[in-house]
């Protein structure tokens, strides 16, 4: 009797052991890249005027986004509604949309959609992001048409035909795969020209972003590079990955909710590390 117990307790054992072990599946790593890192809900799903995410209206879009001078973007529906949504476009559009910023009509996505950025994501994460999509509820919402100051290029380059995933083993290329293309922190924090990203300042910061989301003020993006006194240079590691995932700055005041830090907070230790380890590797912005 005794050797049927310690086997039945060693085989349970095993199965457990297996199941911890069982790679994730497609709509597991779907959700946690939509409601952590990439932080879509941030600008498709409609704020309450204190900043939370109207839960009702789940990634139903209708908010908009300012740049002066460039354009005036309102976030579309990207819930599964027939009419309003994206629940008539296939997989393969929708994973268009995503990394190349084509609709099915053919007609062009304009920023603040981060298309330059979404370019890089991996077949398997585009895929779990559109499996994640298809499992979010229909909401009817009209949303306005952007309307562009500057002209749109014809497209955000070439066609993408495939993107390998990026290995954890390479921890740099890893940091950057979650802070640039997934994350796209470099959409806000990094200056413009002529609705054009200044890559040679990444990181500094400085746009503005006036009534942003309606909730009535304007939005400043922070330097994060590792400037010692206008960046986050002189911040720890630990207060790095609190500002990230609970939008609290050193001194202990509060970001302001435009911050995707209630999505932020669902990230693995793993992938917060990561996210400082790409931060510390910025030039210091401005050069001295």
């Amino acid at each position: 009797m005794r050797s049927r117990v310690f086997s039945s307790f060693v085989l349970c054992a095993l199965a457990q052991c297996i199941t911890a072990q069982e790679p994730e599946t497609l709509l597991e790593r779907g959700t946690y890249l939509v409601e952590s890192i990439a932080g879509c809900g941030n600008c498709h799903t409609p704020k309450t005027a204190d900043g939370a995410p109207m839960t009702n209206m789940r990634l139903a879009g209708a908010f908009v986004i300012e740049e002066p001078g460039a354009f005036t973007a309102y976030a579309p529906n990207i819930t599964m509604d027939i009419e309003t949504g994206i629940g008539s476009w296939s997989d393969e559009e929708i994973v268009r949309a995503i990394r190349e910023g084509f609709r099915p009509d053919g007609t062009l996505i304009g920023p603040p959609m981060p298309t330059l950025f979404y370019r890089d994501i991996s077949d398997r994460d585009v895929q779990a992001i559109v499996r994640y999509l298809r499992t979010v509820q229909p909401i009817e919402n009209v949303v306005p048409a952007s309307e562009y100051q500057i002209p749109l290029p014809p497209n955000w380059g070439p066609p993408v035909r495939s993107v390998s995933e990026v290995s954890r083993e390479d921890l740099s290329a890893y940091a950057t795969y979650l802070a640039v293309t997934l994350g796209h922190c470099n959409e806000c924090h990094t200056p413009m020209i002529e609705g054009r990203y200044d890559f040679s300042r990444t990181g500094l910061g400085g746009r503005a972003f006036p009534n942003i989301f309606d909730l009535g003020y304007t939005a400043i993006s922070a330097n994060v590079t590792p400037h010692p006194t206008l960046g986050i240079g002189a911040w720890t590691d630990e207060q790095i990955k609190r500002a990230i995932a609970e939008g609290i700055r050193p001194d202990g005041s509060q970001m302001l909710p435009s911050m995707g830090f209630a999505y932020y907070a669902r990230m693995t230790d793993e992938d917060l590390d990561a996210l400082v380890v790409y931060l510390r590797s910025l030039p210091p912005q401005p050069e001295e």
